[in-house]
């Protein structure tokens, strides 16, 4: 039996049945993490000693019958705060913060008794869809190491993947959860904005970025969303909502449920190979109880322009705290404070989130806030009507994650456009605030792994989740399909 190919509920019941020790399955990963990360590269900082010491005290200490998921391995994305173990954005300008405290998230995975292997690779400050702009270094896909993970949770995804880490915590801006999620055949699931605190996350949009699982399956990303969701009064965005048990409906299938699936994200740009992978999966749902019908999402054309517009502005405004003067790189020659901003933000920020900073700084300046930021929020009202519309007639959203499949590294790094436009069918979930979870319904001729987005209205996550369930209980796409590497 390989320990590291089975999900955190297999996990869950070896433990229980006293078939596996804690040690013994924090052992399994970290082996596998010294095995693969040289070639896979998911990782910024690894906890392989901390981890084995902590699986030792867990085993001690806990109440396996109470603490169901005390000594389950976990991965952490590295935008997220974690008290005594580096933080870095994977930035140069954040290459050696020790965060003072841990994120909301990371309260409620200790409380848990998880236990943390590592912070994972991701694009600097999340700014990218492939995980080749980190300070660090590029992460491979494990399908294909010459591929790109996505990103920017890349890390996460690469790391789940690879069966590195059972599952993983990513961040989601504009798809940063869905999309390396799509590219690595895994689960993956951006929450309603305001369910799970962002206390903690390093910010590159506020009002667009959300906290959220990256799992092996459907029943462990359900399980993931249980532990994290939940208000915070440390994060003013947060909403007070009753405790849901997002496993109890997992099993309720899909018969009698209404499917939206908007001929905008079928059109111009999405590979042909994707759109047939997905409209056998349309055809599945049909098989399986659920009606299918084509809508018109007729503003989700704009949102890839208001998405850039928003997201720019709120990263320029941001990341103006990173000055050289307090925990961040500092520049080893200035003469005077102008100069210690201007060269300890040069040398500290890569290309893409100067690119990034410049264009928010632009929309946001005297004279253009009116023609670009302020029309982008009008726009951004639109798209959520529009959603609110279609959700008025039908439960669930149906669309691909991504108009390809993994591209290859370097492909498109220096083609910035090409770049954005990979996240055209994922941004316009971010800008209405809605749950979506990608989950993976095929593979392309190159044997590469294909996502199909389920698209929730607010705080409907059980919706999405009992759908993506019936859709993989009927497939079996983990039985079928596995990576290259882990074979």
């Amino acid at each position: 039996m390989d320990i590291t190919e089975l999900t955190v509920h297999e996990l869950q019941e070896k433990i229980r049945n006293k078939e596996l020790t804690v040690t013994e399955i924090t052992k399994a990963y970290v082996d596998r993490i010294k095995e693969k990360e040289n070639d896979v590269k998911a990782f910024v900082t690894t906890l392989e000693k901390e981890a084995l010491e902590k699986a030792k005290e867990v085993e001690e200490n806990a109440d396996f019958e109470k603490e169901t998921l005390a000594g389950i391995p976990i991965g952490i994305k590295d935008n997220i705060c974690t008290k005594g173990v580096k933080t870095t954005c994977s930035s140069k300008m954040l290459e050696n913060f020790v965060s003072p405290y841990d994120a909301t998230v990371m309260d409620k995975i200790n409380e848990e008794k998880m236990i943390n292997l590592g912070k994972l690779n991701m694009d600097e400050f999340a700014m990218g869809g492939s995980t080749e702009y980190s300070y660090f270094h590029k992460t491979m896909n494990p399908w294909n190491l010459n591929k790109v993970p996505g990103g920017s949770s890349g890390g996460s995804a690469a790391a789940v993947a690879a069966n590195m880490v059972p599952w993983a915590l990513g961040s989601d801006t504009g798809g940063s959860i869905r999309q390396p999620a799509s590219f690595c055949g895994v689960v993956g699931l951006k929450p309603t904005y305001g369910l799970v605190s962002r206390y903690g996350l390093v910010a590159f949009a506020s009002s667009l970025d959300q906290i959220g699982p990256i799992t092996k399956d459907v029943t462990d990303c359900a399980m993931l969303l249980n532990v994290i969701a939940g208000h915070d009064e440390k994060d003013s965005t947060s909403v007070k909502k009753d405790k849901i048990d997002y496993t109890k409906n997992l099993k309720d299938g899909v018969k009698g449920l209404k499917i939206a699936v908007p001929k905008e994200f079928f059109g111009e740009g999405i590979n042909e190979e994707v759109k047939e992978i997905i409209n056998k999966a349309i055809e599945k749902y049909r098989e399986l109880g659920a009606t299918v019908e084509e809508v018109s999402l007729d503003i989700a054309k704009y949102a890839l322009a208001t998405y850039y517009i928003i997201a720019c502005a709120e990263a320029s405004s941001n990341l103006g705290r990173f000055d050289g003067v307090r925990y961040t790189y500092r520049t080893g020659e200035f003469k005077n404070l102008k100069e210690l901003y201007k060269k300890s933000r040069s040398e500290g920020f890569g290309t893409e989130v100067k690119r990034r900073i410049i264009l928010g700084t632009y929309v946001l300046s005297s004279g253009y806030y009116d023609a670009y930021y302020k029309k982008a929020q009008q726009v951004r009202t639109l798209v959520m009507k529009d959603f609110e519309e279609v959700f008025s007639k039908y439960d669930v959203i149906l669309t691909p994650t991504s108009p390809t499949t993994a591209f290859n590294i370097g492909e498109k790094s220096n083609n910035p456009m090409e770049m954005y436009l990979a996240d055209i069918c994922t941004v316009s979930v971010n800008i209405a605030g809605l749950p979506a979870m990608s989950i993976p319904c095929g593979v392309d001729s190159e044997g590469m792994p294909v996502g199909m987005q389920l698209i929730g209205n607010k705080f409907d996550e059980e919706t999405i989740l009992k759908t993506a369930y019936a859709y993989e209980q009927s497939e079996n796409f983990r039985e079928k399909y596995k990576p290259q590497f882990t074979k």
